[in-house]
Formats: C-alpha cells, sequence, structure tokens
C-alpha cells in the first residue's frame, strides 16, 4: 500500500524520489510539512498530490497578509432566531490543509495553527472541537529574502515535522516538460490510492515500530550535540526528538520494516532539526539562511559516532 502511495505522488513530481520520500514519511509520522522553495518548482503540486493520494477532505488557504485567524479557524456568528452564537468551522477542519504561501500572512495569524497543529483541535469563545482525522497541514513558503513575506517565529516553526525544499527538476525531466508544453494540473491526476481510515491504520502501524535503546541514546546524543555547541544559540526541543523518533519509524514502514535502523535517524536529521534551531549571533540585521543552518546540523550529525 504504502509503495502505490509513493509511485502515484512520484507521478506528479517526476525525478524527486527523495523529496516524495520526506513528504510521505512526515505524512505517516502524524507529522506537519513545510516545503520552502522559489515559486515554479512544484510546491503546490506536491501538496495537492499527497492530498489527492490519500482522499479525504482537502481545504486550500492561500496566505495573504490580510488574511485574519478568523479566516482559517472559524468564526462565531449571531442567529437572531435563536438568540445564541453558533460556530461556523473554517477551512482548518479539513483532513488535509494547504497553507499555500504562509509566510506572506501576518506573524499574528500565522500563530492560529499552532493550536490544530499540536493538538487536533481548535479553541474559540471558550468551546474546544476537535479536528477530523487524519489531519494533516502542508505549507509552502518563498524564501525569506523574497518581497512581502514574514518570517514564521520559532513556535511555529516547531510544530512542522520537516522543512524540505525541491530545487530545480533534473535536465531530462525539465526538458520533457518543456515538450509537453507543460502539463497545467499534475496532481489533478493523482489517483486516490488510500483512504483517511487506512491512512490512520498506516500511522498507528509506525507507532508499533520498535526502536532500540542504542538508537535512543544515538538519537540523545544529537539532540544534546545541538544545545551544547558554540555555533548554535538555539538547539533542538524535546519536540524535535519526539518528532525525529516518529519519523525514523515512519520510514522504517516506508521501506517494508518492522524496525528502525541508524540510517532513519541519521538520513533524517537535517530535515527535521535544522529549521528548529539557532546559529549564534551574526553582525546586526544579518539573518542566516536556511543552507547555514543545515549546515551546522550536518556537520553536528558527521561528529556524533554511529552505534554499530
Amino acid at each position: 500500500m504504502v509503495q502505490k502511495l509513493r509511485a502515484a505522488v512520484e507521478h506528479a513530481l517526476e525525478g524527486k524520489p527523495e523529496v516524495v520520500e520526506l513528504s510521505l514519511v512526515t505524512l505517516l509520522a502524524r507529522g506537519h510539512l513545510l516545503i520552502e522553495d522559489v515559486p515554479g518548482v512544484g510546491k503546490t503540486t506536491l501538496a495537492r498530490a499527497l492530498a489527492h493520494a490519500v482522499g479525504g477532505e482537502m481545504r486550500r488557504v492561500q496566505f495573504t497578509s490580510d488574511l485574519l485567524p478568523s479566516d482559517v479557524l472559524g468564526v462565531s456568528i449571531y442567529d437572531q432566531r435563536t438568540g445564541e452564537f453558533n460556530f461556523r468551522q473554517g477551512p482548518v477542519f479539513a483532513n488535509v490543509l494547504l497553507a499555500d504561501e504562509i509566510n506572506r500572512a501576518s506573524p499574528r495569524t500565522q500563530s492560529a495553527l499552532l493550536e490544530a497543529m499540536n493538538e487536533g483541535q481548535v479553541s474559540a469563545d471558550g468551546i474546544t472541537t476537535p479536528l477530523p482525522e487524519p489531519f494533516f497541514v502542508v505549507a509552502t513558503q518563498n524564501p525569506q529574502d523574497f518581497a512581502g513575506t514574514f518570517p514564521l517565529p520559532e513556535s511555529q516553526l516547531d510544530r512542522f515535522m520537516m522543512r524540505i525544499r525541491i530545487g530545480y527538476p533534473p535536465p531530462h525531466v525539465e526538458m520533457s516538460l518543456v515538450l509537453k508544453g507543460g502539463e497545467r494540473d499534475r496532481a489533478r491526476g493523482v489517483p486516490q490510492v488510500i483512504d483517511p481510515a487506512q491512512l490512520v491504520a498506516l500511522q498507528r502501524e509506525v507507532d508499533r515500530i520498535e526502536l532500540d535503546s542504542s538508537l535512543a541514546t544515538y538519537l540523545q546524543a544529537l539532540l544534546t550535540s545541538t544545545r551544547s555547541t558554540p555555533i548554535l544559540s538555539l538547539g533542538a526541543s524535546p519536540r524535535a526528538g519526539m518528532n525525529l523518533g516518529r519519523a525514523a519509524r515512519a520510514r522504517a514502514v516506508l521501506h517494508g520494516r518492522s524496525y528502525c535502523i541508524a540510517d532513519d535517524i541519521h538520513d533524517l536529521a537535517v530535515p527535521v532539526l535544522a529549521h528548529r534551531v539557532r546559529l549564534a549571533a551574526h553582525a546586526e540585521g544579518y539573518m542566516p539562511s536556511r543552507e547555514e543552518c543545515e549546515a551546522a546540523v550536518r556537520d553536528i550529525v558527521a561528529r556524533v559516532p554511529v552505534p554499530l
């Protein structure tokens, strides 16, 4: 089943098997995915392909500077006939929420998703409403140096299990797209491979995957190294460690294993941890690039001994 899911998404995003794998690992691990890259490389296509493949209800929100939290979560409307306020659910009440260009919204609106992503519920007017299961947020954003963007706060970044980028397609794939004149919506042709109930069953299977104590010690050593190195002023949080452990288990399922290996943790450390750390102080006004943060985490991973 998972291989059919992988093949369906790869049909929409040719030449990027590693990107598809990271996306599916996030989905199976009950995480949320942040896709950061320049315009036109397939961020929205990947997000829509994932939504089509898993079925369920998908809603898309185009984040803009004037978007309000109520536009995402919902709003209470007064009913004159009953004299009561009724909560009208927003687009967040879906199995898959596509938050397109999330960093074009104000920090206030970005933070509206914190409770939904962390606890699977929305609180409004003193009433807490659970979100449907499964609930998966796929957010896209342009690099921070693009005009009209707001950096995501650390608390919001920490809710995303992974931050990935797609990059330009291989030359032969790009040539194929040029010769075909460009397919307007490759994601629309992605078949539904599983339904929401089957996805939940796969996510529960991930929870049963064994993580050996030596691997847990290795994971903890990686977290400790991010907190003790002088090149970082903010290390990985405990939530980051739990996310890395769940992602490793999900990768094992994707590879047909009932147990984790060291490579599961080693290969996922950068996409899971890099967006959660902060480099030590630079010159005033200097914004460290994504590449610098990833290089710092990659250096830490290279220095921590891998268990045999």
